[in-house]
């Protein structure tokens, strides 16, 4: 591709005069047809790397992202540059959807962003069948590390989709690998290390500032800072939905324009929350890590960490959405040594029981050549969170026990836009006879039709593929809307493990090593607050930047060494805390039977079967939540 294109393109679409750090060596690597791994900072321009190839390629661009907030801001964007951009999310309604889907099957779609939950849809998946796909670009490509910060089994199974789907190159994108991660990333995506774009994280207009501080002092510390400083627009950070309640609250009575932001609350309540902050008619947000996800706004003087972060990685990409328009911003740590129980017990919720974990995994060593299984009730069943359920299968895909043969729905909703007789009529006869039959085995409801495609393709002596087909092209076509339910996964055994005890071991150490991984990082984070050393060349060092120099700004540099940080709640549970322990047992709940299930409700972290038997409205639950977890099951099992 002709240099000159590429930066008419730049400046004529996209109304940049120059390149930012590293995006023109990964436009370049992907032009020339080569996948490529950009680490970019928050805030570095990763997305401009695939929209301007997506220009300059014959076919589809597919973006995968888990971040609607970051879908919906960059489809509005392309959009009133006149690219045909779309989006495939939870919020599209099925008029919407139906004419991104004529988009493209015409291919007069270039840019067609979706989350990762969209590959379990098969009827996409059908649809992607032998079109063209010039780019994949993945964000937030750290999720497909499993020792990653944010790990997410969908995104190990984007390696495989990419080969099925033939595209044409791949672009990962991240703004928090540290080098172990990005060659797990480039691995998976068979990427060249000298295609590795990594730029700077040195961000000199951020001042950092760890201080040291008890729960108590919070609340009117923080309130200090905002007061010392101009209104500006800045973020409070909080670990929990009900502090950031408490927090939003305590500063409106002391006059500060706040709102609270999480995923508790309503989305058109999140929705106005992040729109009157965007339009500057919000001053503060006091949110969890939920909000700030593709948000794009330039002007954020000011981020504070209410409690501890829960790693470094979540650090540097919550503190990088402050400055982006290059003005100076104020990132603060209120650093509590307490907030180290809650962030650890939160760890502690994924491991699953060593007993439970057995019983899932020798139940699917009994199932048929091909099964299908739901999610959902394993979890249930096993009070194993469902994301730790899919990591299990993942796992066992990985080691050849299990193949996905490809996620579906047991039933659809079928409203019919006009009569069958008038769609039918549109059709030759064999087809329109097909219709008529499938239809027929459909159950009437009192406005939608209800059919299992696995039950019409038995009655039909029809594949199920030719059912599901048939109902995605009407669909298509505008003939009917859908609503699909009972999301299952198929699977088939590929091989029986030689010695099961030995595999089921093996996944019980690999959970036990990242629960092990989750703990180390959270004291990496504990360690960053109280070191002695500056702050930015510690974060540059952590994810490989070596060989950088202070930055004789950060609360280290210009005041010192740091401290150890306050600690006010109690570690050790006493007579008290056993009597509330043996209380609860006493009551025979069959979800807390195990100490480790009693340890969690104690500590206030929910569980499949303690949230279906409706503990999590029981007046004890989260009574131990300031003490240690591992304290608490050492406790119940003495």
């Amino acid at each position: 591709m002709p240099n000159k294109a590429i930066h008419r393109c730049l400046q004529e679409i996209f109304g940049f005069s120059s390149f930012r750090p590293g995006q023109e060596a990964a436009i370049d690597c992907l032009l020339a047809g080569r996948s490529a791994l950009a680490i970019f900072p928050t805030g570095g321009g990763k997305s401009l790397c695939y929209q301007l190839p997506a220009l300059l390629l014959d076919g589809l661009t597919l973006v995968i992202s888990p971040l609607i907030a970051l879908m919906k801001d960059q489809v509005d964007a392309l959009r009133e540059r006149g690219i045909m951009a779309a989006r495939l999310d939870s919020s599209i309604g099925p008029a919407e959807a139906q004419a991104i889907y004529r988009q493209l099957a015409d291919g007069s779609l270039k840019l067609l962003y979706i989350a990762p939950e969209r590959l379990a849809n098969e009827r996409f998946l059908n649809r992607l069948q032998g079109r063209p796909i010039a780019l994949l670009a993945i964000d937030e490509a750290h999720c497909i590390s499993e020792w990653g910060h944010n790990f997410r089994p969908e995104y190990m199974k984007i390696a495989r989709l990419a080969q099925e789907l033939n595209v044409g190159r791949v672009l990962a994108l991240t703004a928090t690998a540290t080098p172990e991660v990005a060659a797990d990333i480039r691995h998976a995506f068979n990427i060249a290390e000298h295609d590795q774009i990594r730029t700077s994280f040195d961000r000199p207009n951020l001042h950092l500032v760890v201080s040291p501080c008890s729960a108590q002092d919070r609340r009117q510390r923080l309130l200090k800072r905002i007061r010392e400083r101009p209104p500006e627009a800045g973020i409070v950070y909080v670990t929990l939905q009900k502090t950031a309640e408490e927090v939003a609250e305590f500063l409106c009575a002391a006059g500060v324009t706040a709102r609270a932001y999480h995923a508790g609350m309503k989305t058109e309540e999140r929705t106005a929350v992040q729109d009157a902050f965007m339009s500057g008619d919000l001053q503060l947000v006091v949110a969890t890590i939920a909000f700030g996800m593709g948000i794009d706004k330039a002007d954020i003087r000011a981020i504070y960490h209410y409690n501890l972060p829960k790693t470094l990685e979540n650090y540097m990409q919550e503190i990088g959405r402050a400055g982006r328009d290059g003005e100076d911003a104020h990132c603060e740590i209120l650093a509590c040594a307490d907030d180290l129980t809650i962030l650890a017990n939160f760890s502690y919720g994924d491991t699953p029981i060593p007993e439970t974990l057995a019983g899932l995994v020798e139940h699917l060593l009994r199932q048929d050549e091909t099964f299908d299984v739901s999610l959902f009730e394993l979890s249930g069943r096993y009070d194993i969170r469902p994301l730790v359920i899919a990591t299990v299968f993942t796992y066992l895909e990985m080691r050849g026990v299990l193949r996905a043969t490809g996620p579906f729905y047991d039933s659809y909703k079928i409203l019919l836009n006009r009569s069958l007789a008038e769609i039918c009529a549109d059709f030759d006869p064999q087809r329109a006879t097909f219709l008529q039959n499938l239809f027929a085995t459909a159950k009437p409801g009192r406005t939608w039709l209800h059919l299992n495609p696995d039950q019409s393709a038995e009655a039909l002596c029809q594949p199920r593929e030719r059912i599901t087909a048939a109902i995605g092209y009407l669909e298509e076509k505008g003939e009917l809307a859908t609503q699909v339910t009972g999301l299952r996964h198929g699977y088939r055994l590929q091989q029986q493990p030689s010695d099961p005890d030995k595999l089921i071991a093996e996944l019980q150490q690999t959970f036990a090593d990242k629960e092990r991984h989750n703990i180390e990082r959270l004291r990496g984070v504990l360690a960053y607050a109280e070191q002695t050393r500056c702050l930015s060349r510690h974060l540059l060092d952590y994810f490989g930047e070596q060989g950088t120099s202070d930055c004789n700004d950060c609360s280290r540099c210009r005041h010192g060494e740091g401290q150890k940080l306050p600690r006010t709640a109690p570690l050790e549970p006493g007579a008290t805390e056993r009597e509330i322990a043996l209380r609860i047992r006493a009551e025979n709940h069959s979800a807390l039977a195990h100490p480790r299930q009693l340890a969690r409700f104690l500590c206030g972290i929910s569980s499949p079967a303690a949230t279906r038997a409706k503990l999590s409205q029981h007046p004890d639950f989260g009574t131990l939540g300031t003490y240690p977890f591992q304290k608490i099951l050492k406790m119940l099992t003495a």
